[in-house]
């Protein structure tokens, strides 16, 4: 079993830019199947020769059988590009797109509540699974390995850090999952630890957080309950000044809750095994498993 997607998944790429394009050719090249794009002005056409463009996202998934939607829409149409996947029947939507407004996203989450879709993201890296070599989003193939340690961040660049060092150490990875940094966003650290919980592929799981809100916190509680796997957690944004917006939109310190102090301390009292920086996360994960 494994978490979100697998071989069964059959990729629509909505966005088809420069980027959009570039992310879409590597997802194919790790071994995704993408059975469709997504362009207003280029329905009819193929990308990469083989691939069909459709004008509609219901369209494409009509023709195709598409069951995760992957958006590369730039930040002021992301939300209609949420919700026009939502509206075609997508399980799983995946928004790699920054910057959207947070008013699009409060009006986007309450259109989700009643919706069988999930929504990853936006302003995340996606997720990625090494033994299926499913990639949706643009965590870098090349870096992964496949095992049996689950990786669920805020932080798409220390996402790629933490499997790096894991890969080093011989550590390979259940499946890769980046949240996304914003303040409102679909997925929670909550939603990935029940999936890795249940994941007979995952035995171990690493949780990177860093400042801003009290994400950590609920993941803290959840843990204490409810995971019996062993985690270990790293929070980033420990030197932050108060009230000072760092790189994410959702890492800003508004009050004793979303110091990186504070959120260590739930974390350990919750049986967390937290890494004392970012650059020794493999290490740490290395000795709960005794290796």
């Amino acid at each position: 079993m494994s978490i979100l997607v697998d071989e069964n998944t059959r990729l629509l790429v909505q966005g088809l830019g420069r980027d959009g394009s570039f992310q879409a050719s590597s997802c194919r090249a790790y071994g995704t199947n993408m059975v469709a794009g997504v362009h207003p002005r280029r329905g009819g056409t193929k990308f990469e020769d083989d691939v069909p463009i459709f004008e509609t996202v219901v369209e494409a998934v009509e023709a195709t059988g598409a069951n995760v939607g992957l958006i590369f829409v730039p930040a002021s149409g992301a939300a209609d590009a949420i919700i026009e996947q939502v509206d075609a029947g997508l399980p799983l939507v995946v928004c790699i797109s920054e910057g959207v407004p947070v008013q699009d996203m409060v009006t986007t989450l309450a259109y989700l509540e009643d919706k069988p879709t999930r929504l990853l993201g936006p302003n995340c890296p996606g997720l990625i699974h090494p033994g299926t070599k499913a990639k949706v989003g643009i965590i870098p193939g090349s870096i992964m390995s496949e095992g049996r340690v689950g990786v669920v961040s805020r932080s798409g660049t220390l996402t790629y850090e933490a499997v790096v060092q894991l890969t080093e150490l011989g550590i390979g990875q259940s499946t890769c999952v980046g949240i996304g940094g914003d303040p409102l966003h679909g997925t929670t650290f909550v939603d990935v630890l029940e999936m890795f919980e249940n994941d007979d592929e995952t035995d171990a799981i690493v949780m990177i957080g860093e400042i801003g809100g009290t994400k950590e916190q609920q993941a803290a509680e959840y843990i204490k309950s409810h995971v019996t796997k062993p985690v270990v957690g790293a929070i980033v944004g420990q030197t932050a000044p108060p009230g000072k917006r760092m790189g994410h939109a959702g890492a800003i310190i508004t009050g004793k809750a979303a110091l990186a102090s504070e959120k260590i301390r739930v974390l350990k009292e919750a049986g967390v095994h937290v890494a004392d920086s970012p650059a020794v996360i493999g290490a740490k994960m290395a000795e709960v498993l005794g290796r």
